[in-house]
């Protein structure tokens, strides 16, 4: 590992040009391979099983009026994934920072990516030891893993300016998130397959969720293997590593990007209107099975769907963003977004095929809306801060999407009903829209010292 860890003739400011195209390619297919590794625990775990599961078990655990009380905190049962969902994300905002100072002060991202996906992977591996009325177990074990995953994208994302050209990153970008959808529809496959006949495998309904769960995080844990042996961390220059850490670091960033206020302002739209989009995949099965009384079999069925038409539509809105530039694409699957939500609040109940039609129309947009976001924040990176910047995209990403949960567990805990749950994310989608369209990003990129692409 050692001789692919450091490259003394990679130059320190990790400019993709540098290498030639046949390595460029090598690493670029590696890198996809992160995502067809750890999308799965997005997939199966966090859109399917653990939700609606996760509540049952607290719904076990529940006193006669419906509500668990960890550490004497009076919760309803039906809110506790969303609240947990939001505790792991500000565990991530702690851990982000650290993460991407180390890395960029080091040079050596994949050894800290390694420690975070194997974490991550080994918690969600023992997820199959959630029974009873073990709510707490798995509310821990959902703070581990969704805390390390967000650590482990900060790391994969900042690779991206550097294995790529300025003019490739849309494609890059965009086949990585097609690969993470096509490793989550090969699983999803394999769930069904399981879940559906656990009778005849001799398992109990709980015994097959437990075992799609681990299954998981032993998928994530073996295709981590292809990134690590073709990614190649780059020596870092002096005066362009980070040089403080954790929270004094992040601090660092953000007075540095004062110095890119467009940057800035990317990254504000970003984290309001990608906050709606974390929110409604982390929620979709719950709102399903408790809202819709719809059967595990449907959510897993609708979520293939999502993966499915996921993979064309990354690709196909990659191709839109060469056309009509990456901002505009973006903004038009905002307008989607709040329209599916707006569907989804007037869905009615034991009515699959109505939400089958909302779960086509979600994955058209999902992995599009996502990939370009990512590929056009990379043209805003200054050189030699690429894991310090994309430590503050991740926190947009990850990291800073725990208000979404909250204000989705909250109108559930006040009103009991998810559709006022649902409906109050509209706002996210909305005020992201504004926000971005704002953002003059051809401005922006040559602000951040970097060439301007023909569209964007």
């Amino acid at each position: 590992m050692s001789a692919e860890t450091t490259d003394a003739a990679e130059p320190a400011r990790g400019t993709p040009g540098a290498a030639g195209p046949g390595e460029r390619r090598r690493e670029q297919r590696g890198w996809y391979f992160y995502d067809f590794a750890c999308s799965v625990y997005s997939t199966s775990v966090v859109t399917v099983f653990l939700g609606p599961y996760l509540t049952s078990v607290a719904k076990a655990a529940a006193d006669a009026d419906g509500y668990v009380q960890p550490l004497g905190i009076p919760i309803r049962a039906g809110s506790l994934f969303a609240y947990t969902i939001s505790a792991s994300l500000v565990v991530a905002v702690i851990l982000m920072p650290i993460v991407g100072a180390a890395a960029d002060r080091t040079g050596r991202k994949k050894p800290l990516l390694a420690a975070a996906a194997y974490v991550g992977a080994t918690a969600t591996a023992a997820m199959f030891f959630l029974d009873g009325t073990r709510y707490l177990l798995g509310a821990f074990l959902l703070i581990v893993a969704n805390a390390a995953i967000s650590v482990s994208m900060v790391l994969y994302n900042a690779y991206l300016p550097q294995i790529s050209e300025p003019d490739e990153r849309d494609a890059v970008s965009s086949r990585g998130w097609a690969f993470g959808y096509t490793s989550g529809a090969l699983v999803l496959v394999l769930n069904l397959i399981l879940y559906t006949g656990h009778d005849s495998f001799g398992l109990s309904e709980s015994d097959a969720v437990r075992i799609c769960l681990a299954s998981a995080g032993v998928w994530w844990g073996a295709f981590t293997v292809v990134p690590l042996r073709r990614l190649r961390d780059r020596q870092v220059a002096p005066g362009h590593g980070a040089v403080g850490s954790g929270w004094g670091q992040l601090l660092a960033t953000l007075r540095d990007m004062r110095r890119h206020p467009l940057t800035l302002s990317f990254l504000l739209a970003y984290l309001v209107y990608n906050d709606g989009v974390q929110t409604v995949i982390s929620q979709a099965s719950v709102y399903g099975s408790e809202e819709l009384g719809l059967d595990q079999t449907t959510l897993i069925t609708a979520v293939l769907l999502v993966q499915i038409l996921a993979v064309a539509g990354a690709l196909g809105m990659g191709r839109l963003a060469r056309a009509y530039g990456a901002k505009r694409t973006i903004l038009a699957s905002l307008v989607v977004w709040t329209l599916i939500l707006v569907a989804g609040y007037f869905l009615p109940a034991d009515a699959p095929v109505f939400f089958y039609a909302l779960a086509a129309a979600i994955g058209l947009v999902l992995g599009g809306s996502q990939a370009l976001s990512r590929s056009l924040y990379s043209h805003l990176v200054p050189r030699g801060k690429e894991a310090e910047y994309f430590s503050a995209y991740e926190m947009s990403d990850r990291g800073l999407s725990w208000l979404g949960p909250l204000v989705f567990g909250l109108a559930y805990q006040l009103t009991g009903s998810y559709r006022d749950a649902i409906i109050s994310l509209v706002i996210f989608f909305v005020a992201g829209s504004v926000l971005l369209a704002r953002v003059p990003v051809r401005r922006a990129v040559a602000a951040a010292g970097n060439p301007v692409p023909e569209r964007i």
